[in-house]
């Protein structure tokens, strides 16, 4: 169901919200009204709680205080966040201690301009997992289709159905090896992943230390680069697309793929092109080092034993199979591996970092695989073989320390939306999305994707 208000470009509602002619009640009821229990995007649904930040944003702007873009905006959370009054999951079947559930400065910065939570979203146990399933809670409903239950992605597997479902203008996730823009892509939402260390990880239950970066799920690159100023203060330039220089990422990100992903991409570039981009072709040194590296076991895995080990001893017992089998493939790192195979990450990444010299951006598919249904997921061999291909090219761009974004560019062959991977160097976010906004009115233009009107 589409909200005449609701379906309005985040900024557009943040204006109104400003100028009175929106109401920062009306807003979160029109929310709450589009919450779909059978999507199951929540672990924590919190209306009541809504309606009481709403009540105090909506004095704020009745006062003439204006605190933040995100005002009176309905956003969720993650259950790896600590949000007050709710408890952390993060995906196990009981609440972490109370240490693990305190907020961090993301969740302030949220509170301080008023923005409105509406609950927690479901979570991958400890974040470790592409697909989005889950052992101890309902797996999120890819509303992309309504007669098979497809996966939603992970590990922020509930935060894009949220954006879909509407009851969400911002979702906040976290993306190590490519949960923000997994669930992102296989949902038809935009998603972004920080540079590692823009934005704190205090107040966010841990995966892996040495990747773990915060980011958001909206509508649009608009809603995105709209709430990215909100929430860093660094603002989103415009763009020239006649002087935008853009190249295709190499093979490694092409291959496999299911039918009309990669035409999908590559349709899109043609447009980009068409419409005054230069487009050429640039390698991208590391990518198959970094991948056979992961598909062994290694830094992540070894970062979250020793974090159960030496926060949560119990909650090893009940850990869900999938993710207990991806953890033991890295317990067996000894110290000097681990400490050499992070130096190589960083010589790596350098040298990826370089590969960006006279060049604004590399595009590439997001996820090369349609989301599979989750009946198909029970099955332990076909999960590992679907889980690897969906961390594929979202993986590596996070271990080379790179930022990136995901928009969708239209739907393949199975009629699923195609994320059109957007990857940078190191902090160039706001120039990402202010590609990404470029991209998409473009594709919009074409009829590929609508946008909010």
């Amino acid at each position: 169901m589409i909200d005449p208000i609701l379906n309005r470009p985040l900024r557009a509602i943040a204006a109104g919200l400003a100028d009175g002619s929106l109401n920062a009640c009306d807003v979160t009821e029109r929310a709450i009204a589009l919450h779909d229990p059978t999507l199951d995007a929540y672990m924590a649904w919190e209306p009541s709680a809504a309606r009481q930040q709403a009540l105090a944003a909506g004095a704020a702007f009745a006062a003439g205080v204006q605190l933040g873009g995100l005002q009176g905006i309905p956003v969720s959370f993650k259950d790896l966040y600590g949000v007050a009054g709710m408890a952390t999951f993060a995906g196990t079947p009981r609440a972490l201690p109370a240490a693990l559930s305190a907020e961090g400065p993301l969740v302030t910065r949220l509170r301080h301009q008023l923005g409105v939570i509406v609950g927690k979203t479901q979570s991958v146990e400890f974040a470790f997992g592409g697909l989005g399933t889950s052992r101890h809670h309902p797996v999120p409903w890819n509303p992309r289709d309504l007669h098979t239950h497809r996966a939603p992605g992970g590990s922020s597997s509930g935060a894009g159905v949220s954006v879909i479902e509407g009851t969400a203008l911002v979702a906040f996730g976290t993306d190590t090896g490519g949960s923000v823009r997994i669930p992102a892509s296989l949902t038809g939402c935009f998603g972004l992943k920080t540079t590692l260390g823009r934005w704190s990880t205090d107040g966010i239950v841990p995966l892996s230390p040495s990747f773990d970066t915060p980011g958001i799920l909206t509508r649009t690159a608009d809603d995105a680069a709209f709430a990215f100023g909100a929430l860093d203060g660094e603002p989103v330039p415009k763009v020239d697309g006649g002087k935008l220089r853009l190249a295709i990422a190499p093979a490694f990100f092409w291959q496999d793929c299911d039918p009309g992903i990669a035409e999908q991409v590559e349709a899109a570039l043609l447009l980009i092109e068409a419409a005054g981009a230069h487009v050429t072709n640039r390698d991208l040194p590391g990518c198959e080092e970094v991948f056979d590296a992961y598909r062994l076991g290694g830094i992540v895995s070894a970062e979250l034993y020793a974090f159960l080990r030496g926060h949560l001893p119990q909650w090893l017992e009940t850990l869900d199979p999938r993710v207990r089998r991806r953890m033991d493939d890295g317990r067996a790192l000894e110290a000097w591996e681990y400490l050499q195979r992070k130096a190589r990450y960083l010589t790596l990444g350098a040298g990826a970092a370089a590969a960006f010299d006279g060049i604004d951006a590399m595009i590439s598919p997001t996820i090369p695989i349609t989301p599979p249904a989750v009946a198909l997921l029970a099955d332990p061999e076909t999960y590992a073989r679907l889980n690897l291909a969906v961390l594929r090219n979202t993986c590596v761009v996070s271990f080379l320390g790179l930022c990136a974004v995901t928009l969708p560019a239209g739907t393949d062959a199975k009629g699923m939306p195609v994320g059109l991977q957007i990857i940078g160097p190191p902090q160039c976010e706001p120039r990402l999305l202010a590609i990404a906004r470029h991209i998409e009115l473009i594709l919009a233009g074409a009829d590929v994707w609508p946008l909010p009107v």
